[in-house]
């Protein structure tokens, strides 16, 4: 599925909210007016754009809507997708050019971060890129068992301490193996909380502590990790979170569940985070690097019953050789080739013809023709002039055999 379909499906609550209330509203109304403007700000505050994002919104279309002189107001749905893309364009990029690069991620418990970093650990090594996680959230019970799951789903190495270590010190730890073995990324789970901001402050201190000493040249991103089913409160949260860290960037999850999608506007246009990652699912793949055109067409255009059935028949093909390839592994590299195996049979014996003819015989008699039954009735056949029976027999016969064997 590609990139826009993935988004696509994962906006469709959000979409069928707030892009469906828009096209109803547009509908009422035979020109454009300050009512329009009004009802459509409405909307977006409903949707958890924002306040000073849905005013944002408004005054930038007034002004294209005025520059472009358009007069019909079932124009204006395709001016604000404009709007959308450009207010999300800029820092979506992941500025990782070392090697290795480091990641920090952050997050309160319950967000998806430990899962998240699971899915961005497969996304990178299916890039051909060599990754190592550091299970420095110490402190959550079953925090380390569930990133050690997720290692081994995404096939990348682990780092790990007991429950209640030092983060810092698993920090260390990692960035010293990262090193070892030359990984392109290293990723760290790190602080699951908020609470009490001094103890996140000190903490996220002594962990940029350990890797200004040893990787100094390295390039780092600190992503939060936030629930887009919450609304306002995942603002507020990156707000609170920015207060006392260093973000560089935003990883909203679950984003399929909720019909708050607009929350990547209020966070990127009032904080001036960027979004990197958006959740669409929860298969391990479904988390997408973010686009912000991908992201604005998806909030406002459905897919076509020709797309869906295009993705319908590409899961169809997917499935189709998922099935072949496990066939193969099943039988062997050769396993197109199992005829000749099956030509050769239990004792190494050319089925087919060759100087032992009884297992000839007994595949005969498995389609149905007993050779020496056959013989009998060829010479009967014979009296009483029946050949070209007889030879239609033989005929049956051998293409029996040779289709059962093929």
């Amino acid at each position: 599925m590609g990139l826009f379909k993935k988004i696509n499906s994962g906006l469709k609550k959000t979409r069928d909210s707030m892009s469906g209330a828009i096209s109803s509203m547009l509908g009422g109304y035979s020109e454009i007016d300050d009512e329009l403007y009004e009802e459509l700000e409405e909307i977006l505050v409903m949707g958890d754009v924002g306040v000073k994002t849905a005013r944002d919104i408004t005054e930038e279309l007034r002004k294209r809507v005025q520059k472009k002189n358009i007069r019909k107001p079932e124009k204006v749905k395709e001016l604000i997708q404009e709007i959308v893309a450009d207010m999300l364009r800029g820092g979506e990029e992941l500025e990782l050019e070392t090697i290795p690069s480091v990641i920090l991620v952050i997050g309160v418990n319950g967000a998806g971060k430990t899962t998240t970093i699971g899915k961005m650990a497969a996304l990178f090594k299916a890039q051909g890129k060599k990754v190592i996680l550091g299970a420095a959230d110490t402190f959550r019970a079953a925090a380390i068992e569930q990133l050690e799951v997720w290692a081994e789903r995404a096939g990348v190495d682990i780092i790990k301490h007991k429950e209640g270590a030092d983060p810092a010190a698993v920090v260390f730890d990692t960035v010293c193996a990262g090193k070892a073995r030359e990984a392109d990324i290293i990723i760290c789970d790190t602080a699951g909380r908020l609470h009490n901001k001094k103890n996140l402050m000190d903490e996220l201190a002594k962990i940029y502590k350990v890797i200004d000493r040893e990787m100094p040249y390295s390039d780092r991103e600190v992503l939060l990790v936030l629930d887009a089913t919450t609304g306002q409160n995942a603002v507020n949260q990156a707000r609170e979170f920015k207060n006392v860290a260093d973000i560089t960037g935003i990883i909203l999850t679950k984003l399929d569940g909720t019909a708050r999608g607009g929350v990547v506007l209020a966070i990127k246009n009032d904080l001036g985070i960027p979004v990197k990652f958006i959740g669409v699912g929860e298969k391990i793949d479904d988390l997408q690097p973010f686009s912000p055109e991908a992201f604005a067409k998806g909030l406002f255009e459905a897919m076509g019953d020709n797309e869906e059935e295009d993705e319908n028949e590409e899961a169809g093909q997917k499935d189709d050789s998922e099935n072949l390839e496990l066939t193969q592994s099943q039988h062997g590299e050769d396993a197109p080739s199992c005829d000749a195996e099956k030509a050769q049979g239990d004792n190494g014996v050319d089925l087919y013809g060759g100087p032992d003819q009884e297992p000839q015989a007994e595949k005969a008699q498995e389609v149905g023709v007993n050779p020496e039954e056959e013989g009998e009735s060829d010479s009967e056949e014979s009296e009483e002039g029946e050949e070209p029976a007889k030879e239609e027999k033989k005929r049956r016969g051998l293409r029996g055999l040779f289709n059962r064997n093929a």
